[in-house]
């Protein structure tokens, strides 16, 4: 090979720019690492209040920089506000949980040990096997969980106490985010389509798949799980059941996993009710949470995730819990998008393989124009 032509050759320059443009790439993506919440939310919420923004700069001909800032203000006073207050409120009934079981005025063991009283001889014997029948024991185990889950949350806290500056920071960029984002994001979504190297009708189907899925996922299971959450308070307090707003955010930050999530919460309940004699109070409990908390799931969700996102439940299911699992409380977004982008890229390479297919071959040594 010619040196002098290769150093010369467009082909160089271009492989030099691609590694450049990669490079430059991750290490901005390195620099925005700490930020990656904030940056992640700043641009869901974006997204999500688009169609507010719109509107309002429609209604305020084309003031993009007042709309923004007044679509900003609904979502401090629609989200944020309501989320600062659910947590401090939180923080409290946690709170109170912990010292009533460290004081004993709630028993675990003994609310086990009840249930174990009306269990068959079999079940007994299979307690013995596991070293499950000592309720002194148990007593102490769970006593010694909570201890140690106390000191674990404590030490969440005063981290959260020493990494208070980075909270707000990262606040505020969220904001600062999503406040461009809406103002300059149509400039900014097309420019960033028209730099991504497919053809235009894919890059069309996967932006709208992209978004209609973050929408679906955010709008859909945040209403979901707000409702279930609700609807499960409301049982636990008309049955008297101690830290009920604490159970119902329980709930709801259990009812992001599809079919099973709230369930965790009131059917072990329900179950304590029937097995101690509170007859009346398990199987109504039961057909509450079947027929009004799961209808919820049965009929909001498949209409606002599932129709939107066209995924079946069972992907929803698996793609959240995997998401969560990877990203933490943002994977209940991260993975049903990285779900349905799967499916929307593989769908769209089994269309093109089967046209391909289907096309009639050139004749050998023939060129297109015959």
């Amino acid at each position: 090979m010619n040196f002098k032509h290769f150093v010369v050759s467009p082909r160089l320059e271009n492989n030099a720019f691609l590694a450049l443009l990669i490079s430059v790439s991750l290490a901005f993506a390195w620099i925005l690492q700490p930020f990656f919440g904030a940056v992640f939310w700043g641009a869901v919420i974006a997204i999500v209040f688009v169609p507010v923004y719109t509107a309002l700069l429609r209604r305020w001909k084309q003031r993009r920089t007042l709309a923004a800032l007044a679509t900003l203000l609904l979502i401090v006073l629609m989200v944020v506000l309501p989320l600062t207050l659910l947590t401090g409120t939180l923080v409290r009934e946690g709170a109170a949980l912990v010292q009533r079981v460290q004081s004993g005025e709630t028993n675990f063991a003994r609310y086990f040990e009840q249930v174990v009283a009306v269990l068959p001889a079999w079940m007994h014997d299979l307690l013995d096997h596991f070293g499950l029948s000592d309720f002194k024991d148990l007593q102490a185990r769970i006593t010694d969980a909570i201890g140690r889950g106390s000191q674990a949350i404590a030490t969440q806290v005063y981290s959260v106490g020493q990494n208070a500056l980075d909270l707000v920071v990262g606040f505020f960029v969220m904001l600062y985010l999503a406040f461009f984002l809406l103002r300059d994001g149509v400039a900014l979504s097309h420019r960033i389509r028209t730099a991504v190297p497919l053809a235009p009708l894919h890059r069309r189907l996967l932006a709208t798949k992209f978004i209609t899925v973050i929408r679906a996922t955010v709008k859909g299971n945040v209403l979901v799980a707000a409702t279930q959450g609700a609807l499960g308070g409301l049982a636990f307090w008309f049955f008297g059941i101690q830290g009920a707003l604490l159970w119902a955010v329980l709930m709801g930050f259990l009812s992001l996993l599809p079919a099973i999530g709230a369930a965790l919460i009131w059917l072990p309940v329900a179950l304590y009710f029937l097995v101690t004699g509170a007859i009346w109070q398990g199987v109504t409990l039961i057909l509450y949470g079947v027929l009004v908390i799961g209808l919820v799931d049965n009929v909001l969700r498949p209409i606002l995730v599932g129709k939107d996102t066209q995924m079946p439940d069972y992907l929803v299911l698996i793609s959240t819990i995997g998401g969560m699992a990877v990203f933490g409380i943002n994977g209940f977004v991260i993975g049903p998008v990285i779900a349905a982008m799967f499916m929307a890229v593989w769908d769209l390479f089994a269309t093109a393989r089967e046209e391909a297919l289907v096309a009639p071959e050139q004749p050998e040594g023939k060129g297109p124009s015959g």
